[in-house]
């Protein structure tokens, strides 16, 4: 049987495959992009928006996302469909003087690794009272990044797919891919009857990675770890910026925190956003319960409680729904971008939380690997960095 023969065949409707179809296809390539139910049906649209540096490690971990915040910068004005990009800045807020010395710390070492230039900026407990009323009288201080921005992400990612559909790419929704066969001259990826005929292949399906790696027989270190957010109606905003606890950083990378138990538990910390309806976005949680999304009505009790412990004036906040979503964790927090043992065959997945805001970066990367022609050494993303059996 004849079939279509592409240059690449990407796994993963979410907003890391569709960035990577949209990069591949405006260099020309001939691309597939299957995804095995809707677009953006997974992780990319039970999530926040972030597009953050402020939570980044400094050194590779943050200059990425300075490259991808570039890049998302200029995509008003190449994409066709608009995606609520705003660039308003974020905040860490301490509570305590331990919190706000460590926070203190982390602007000095990032302005360091950006050459000096004052990208974060310390904020004394004055400094918050200027910014909000709401925040609570609790509160030492904190810092801000002004070169943090907020998209819709769900929006985003049918932007990056509509912009690939005008070069060429074919998208094709409920398309789950049943195998991947290694043949002579590159890969014939299956969905049930269907057949798709490929040079090369990336494997973009974040929670899913594993599964599909394993059907050319690479390892792929991913495991879906869970997040709720809690979604408010329409009100006077608390504040227009992202707002965080420095804590949330203290539970992203597995470091201790003062907070009471259960809400270490279950990694909960502030997150506030603002969304362009008004409406606010509350999170979040972090915990390990497999491919579970049902909402657990104790976190969203305890998420809440949280937000008031920094907004006292929320306790008369009104919520829409909640939500809980899966995000793809690696073991040392860092994407997987990079080709496999199977020459071909890519993984490009792993982001965890960070998946928004390097959606970019991550197919430009993609696009220029494809085509043999890399900008970056991407060796702290290669999966060899992961030895058999040493991750859990």
């Amino acid at each position: 049987m004849n079939h279509a023969v592409y240059d690449v065949v990407i796994a993963g409707g979410g907003i890391i495959g569709t960035s990577i179809a949209y990069f591949a296809a405006k260099q020309g390539m001939k691309v597939a992009l299957l995804e095995r139910d809707t677009l953006a049906s997974g992780t990319s649209s039970k999530c926040d928006g972030n597009v953050l540096l402020i939570d980044k490690e400094p050194g590779f971990d943050s200059r990425m996302a300075i490259q991808s915040q570039s890049l998302i910068d200029d995509l008003p004005n190449m994409l066709e469909m608009p995606f609520e990009y705003r660039r308003p800045g974020s905040i860490f807020l301490c509570e305590n003087d331990a919190e706000l010395e460590q926070a203190y710390q982390w602007v000095d070492r990032h302005n360091h690794e950006n050459g000096g230039k004052p990208l974060f900026r310390k904020l004394t407990k004055e400094d918050l009272n200027n910014d909000s009323k709401y925040f609570s009288d609790h509160l030492v201080g904190g810092i801000e990044c002004i070169n943090d921005a907020t998209l819709n992400p769900y929006m985003l990612t049918f932007s990056f797919a509509h912009e690939a559909e005008r070069y060429g790419c074919e998208v094709h929704e409920h398309t789950p891919v049943t195998d991947v066969e290694v043949v002579e001259g590159g890969f014939i990826v299956h969905s049930h009857e269907k057949r798709f005929k490929a040079d090369k292949v990336i494997n973009a399906a974040g929670i899913f990675a594993p599964m599909i790696g394993r059907k050319v027989g690479v390892d792929v270190p991913i495991k879906p770890r869970k997040g709720h957010i809690l979604v408010s109606s329409r009100t006077e905003l608390m504040g227009t910026r992202k707002i965080q606890e420095f804590g949330y950083l203290m539970t992203k990378f597995g470091r201790e925190r003062v907070a009471d138990a259960e809400m270490n538990a279950y990694g909960i910390a502030l997150v506030h956003e603002a969304t362009e309806s008004q409406n606010f976005l509350l999170g979040s949680s972090r915990e390990f319960v497999g491919y579970d999304t049902k909402v657990n009505h104790r976190i969203v009790q305890l998420i809440a409680k949280r937000a008031i412990h920094f907004f006292p004036e929320m306790k008369d906040m009104s919520l829409i729904r909640s939500y809980a979503g899966l995000r793809p964790w690696t073991p040392d927090h860092l994407p997987i971008i990079s080709e496999t043992h199977i020459k071909g065959f890519y993984v490009a997945a792993g982001h965890e939380g960070d998946g928004i805001g390097l959606c970019a970066i991550t197919g430009k990367w993609m696009a220029e690997m494809l085509m043999d022609d890399l900008s970056e050494d991407l060796t702290p993303l290669s999966i060899s960095r992961f030895k058999e059996g040493t991750y859990s």
